[in-house]
């Protein structure tokens, strides 16, 4: 996984949970999540249309 083994990963743990406070990781997780959760939605809006045009091409 991009050549990081556990200690980096422990390491890059660490360091959020100090920049950011345990506090504040819900809240950008949530915020994550919902925008992952707004591409997906948009990327399947947009193949829709296309697969639509292209059946009436034919």
């Amino acid at each position: 996984m991009f050549g990081l083994g556990t200690p980096e990963l422990i390491l890059i743990v660490v360091g959020i949970f100090l920049l950011f406070g345990a506090k504040k990781i819900p809240e950008l997780m949530k915020g994550l999540g919902s925008g992952i959760k707004e591409f997906k939605k948009a990327a399947s809006v947009e193949v829709e249309p296309d697969k639509k045009n292209d059946d009436e091409k034919k």
